[in-house]
């Protein structure tokens, strides 16, 4: 039999979607299941976009340009120019969601076995974009786990080497709800551009912040330009996820001229996304308005309830729409395969993401699970009871 490469078996699944066939069955037995695993809004998405898909009267599908229409480029400078970001549309790529961003992303700055540092517990899957670009990921945990406040410059500054490329965070974090200040960013980009490497700041959940924090662009000081490239998407911002258009946005002329190159072999992104990509951005602001308000709410519900049940513990995020829950058993990757193979309430039961699997670190994130609040608030009243009476009978 024809061997399979390394880097194919060695490839990790997908953490968030590793139970999947445990729920496929529980489902095929009639169990419902509140998804409470994955970032998956239940909000509907801004009619615009979605009227100017139904309304549009293509005859053909044909190839766009690589680097993506010239009015959405246009559009989201727009866009971005309303967030203090300063661009021109020759600075952006558009992507097949934010995860061809990255990958295009590692494989244009890193050789084979090169390095980036990435402080955890951090989006699952940027563990298997590096592996499938050859790339060694190199974490640090934060100095307060707890809080998952920015690591030590220290700690960063000792993890970099000659086979150091790139410092990658999301702001506001997936899985925590951190949202990165100021400050934080322009000292890590301080230490990229001592060390000549770069800053990756995946940025989709910009729009996702709770109380009077203010969220800051990796490319808002002029200063780290050379240096510095973002990451966005429209999936969680306009409830798009599966019309997969990302972008990846930097200064740095080289690095956009590269990344094209990736993109002229992949061809295009897709056309009836980008025509719900391009009319989201006319949207009215009331629409991003609202859609936070539901959030803040969820948030609110989902930290109150889970704080009632006895054992558990959980970091309010302030950002995003994710948090860490601490459960009081010993391994939390076996308590959510007992949620799907083994119980249910009235027929109900939920799914829950495992820590473990946002951690590059043995040993870390065993006992705790990541929340996605995306539900309407009953249906996280309802999630929380189901976790409680779960918790006893696993438990006992």
């Amino acid at each position: 039999m024809p061997k399979l490469s390394n880097k194919g078996v060695k490839l990790p699944f997908s953490p968030i979607r590793k139970l999947a066939t445990y729920a496929e069955k529980a489902k095929s037995k009639g169990v419902n299941i509140l998804h409470l695993n994955i970032g998956q809004p239940d909000i509907d998405a801004p009619l615009e976009a979605l009227n100017a898909v139904t309304k549009s009267k293509l005859k053909l599908l044909p190839y766009g340009p690589s680097q993506g229409p010239l009015s959405y480029r246009k559009s989201l400078c727009k866009y971005y120019n309303s967030h203090d970001i300063k661009l021109n549309p020759d600075q952006i790529v558009i992507t097949t969601g934010a995860s061809e961003a990255l990958t295009f992303c590692l494989n244009v700055i890193c050789d084979a076995n090169d390095e980036i540092i990435i402080p955890e517990p951090f989006y699952a899957n940027y563990n298997g974009f590096a592996a499938a670009s050859s790339v060694k990921v190199i974490p640090i945990i934060s100095d307060k786990e707890e809080s998952f406040e920015i690591p030590s410059l220290n700690k960063i500054i000792s993890k970099i080497n000659s086979k150091t490329k790139a410092i990658l965070i999301c702001n506001p974090s997936n899985p925590t709800g951190h949202v990165y200040s100021e400050k934080d960013i322009n000292s890590l980009c301080e230490i990229a551009l001592k060390n000549d490497i770069f800053i990756i700041v995946d940025e989709v959940y910009r729009e996702f912040i709770y109380g009077n924090i203010k969220h800051y662009s990796v490319l808002r000081n002029s200063k780290y330009k050379s240096i510095s490239i973002m990451i966005d998407s429209v999936s969680k911002r306009y409830s798009l996820c599966g019309a997969r258009v990302g972008c990846i946005i930097s200064k740095n002329k080289s690095v956009i001229n590269n990344i094209l190159k990736f993109a002229q072999l992949r061809l295009s992104p897709p056309t009836y996304a980008l025509i719900a990509s391009e009319a989201a951005l006319q949207a009215p602001k009331s629409y991003m308005l609202e859609v936070l308000k539901k959030y803040s709410n969820r948030r609110k519900v989902l930290i109150d309830n889970l704080k009632k049940i006895d054992g558990v513990s959980v970091t309010e995020p302030m950002g995003a729409f994710y948090c860490i829950v601490k459960l009081p058993v010993k391994n939390a990757e076996n308590f959510c395969k007992f949620l799907l193979e083994d119980f249910n309430d009235s027929n109900q039961t939920i799914m829950l993401a495992p820590a473990q699997g946002f951690y590059s670190t043995p040993g870390y994130g065993i006992d705790k699970v990541r929340f996605a609040f995306i539900l309407k608030p009953s249906k996280l009243i309802r999630a929380t009871q189901i976790l409680e009476k779960a918790l006893k009978v696993y438990q006992n």
